[in-house]
């Protein structure tokens, strides 16, 4: 187990170095100059000049790239004399711990440094995430929990009910709920209960986790505005978890043990759901954790829509404003999210079943 492990982990270091050379070089060959965009129309050319050698802007761009790479590994070479083998915002402003120093080097060890936004003027984008994440998650974890609920009581009637319209009419709903794209449905959702219906729903529009009252409230949690975004952003999964549910416990009822049990007059509750549900669930489970994960990367068109405060907003924002700090974080952030979701899958299965270890 400890080998399967260790292969695992290797494995998620050379994806996440391949997503960061890819995201790099992708960003780099962009048109334009980061220095000119983060001083705008204020530059001359000592402030131009002072500031790409501050980001290393004015070096090659596989020097910048190693100098990129630097920043992030947890493990960093930093040259005392020039400064040129590690990132200057390090100096006096974040902390990092020296293990070894030789000459003019030292191996520090550090948190991965994220740099920091073209835009938002002297914040990280470290900081970025810890503000926008927290929302992001809150919004993944009601929305896949409503998923669930609606998706197994959903695909446990339609099972009970196999062939019957009300089979059908789950089935076409589940189906339709699959083709819809997010950003249609988002649309209709905010236009029909934050528009149309809004004196009877009470919902707005637009609106994040944490809004700001000027006069006398302050800061204060809107629970209101996750109701939308929430419902939306789980409509695909549920479309998922029903035929799941449905197709799963429909295999599990033709078991001999089913049977059995029935044949023992046992309560047709006790049998379906003691004995049948929870031993149809497995697929289910698999496929919440890959859902679950993509809404953690970032539910990008549902929260920019509803102009919800998270990851995929940010992401949207600093795109449009080729803030490429921000965007290339992200980016190394939500492919983070799926490794690390993806490795503990693979070794829950792996404890779970020791042919998966052997394969």
């Amino acid at each position: 187990m400890f080998k399967f492990i260790i292969k695992k982990f290797i494995y998620s270091i050379l994806v996440l170095w391949g997503v960061l050379t890819l995201v790099f070089f992708l960003f780099n060959v962009l048109p334009g100059d980061p220095a000119r965009m983060m001083l705008d129309q204020r530059e001359d050319s000592q402030q131009l000049q002072a500031l790409k050698h501050k980001y290393g802007f004015d070096k090659p761009i596989v020097h910048q790239y190693f100098l990129y790479v630097n920043d992030l590994s947890p493990l960093s070479l930093h040259n005392t004399k020039t400064e040129d083998s590690f990132h200057f915002l390090y100096s006096g402003k974040y902390k990092y711990n020296t293990i070894v120093s030789f000459n003019n080097y030292s191996f520090i060890i550090k948190y991965p440094f994220l740099r920091d936004s073209f835009v938002k003027r002297g914040k990280s984008v470290s900081s970025i995430i810890k503000d926008t994440f927290p929302n992001t998650l809150v919004l993944a974890l009601t929305s896949i929990s409503i998923a669930l609920i609606i998706g197994i009581i959903l695909g446990t009637i339609s099972a009970i009910n196999k062939n019957s319209w009300i089979d059908r009419l789950v089935l076409f709903f589940s189906v339709l709920g699959m083709s819809v794209p997010s950003f249609f449905s988002a649309i209709v959702f905010a236009w029909l209960f934050g528009f149309l219906l809004n004196n009877y729903t009470g919902l707005s529009m637009t609106g994040s986790l944490y809004e700001v009252d000027n006069y006398g409230r302050g800061e204060f949690i809107n629970l209101k505005n996750l109701i939308l975004p929430a419902f939306t952003l789980g409509i695909r999964p549920v479309s998922i978890i029903v035929q799941l549910t449905r197709n799963s416990l429909l295999e599990v009822l033709k078991m001999d043990y089913m049977r059995t049990a029935i044949a023992k007059g046992l309560n047709n509750f006790v049998v379906l759901f003691k004995h049948g549900l929870r031993n149809a669930l497995n697929p289910v489970v698999t496929a919440t954790s890959g859902w679950f994960a993509s809404m953690l990367a970032g539910a990008v068109f549902i929260e920019y829509i509803f102009a919800w405060n998270g990851i995929g907003k940010e992401i949207v924002d600093a795109l449009n404003n080729l803030d490429l700090p921000v965007v290339m974080g992200l980016v190394l952030f939500i492919a983070t999210i799926f490794v690390v979701l993806n490795i503990f899958v693979d070794i829950t299965y792996g404890i779970l079943d020791p042919r998966i270890r052997i394969s």
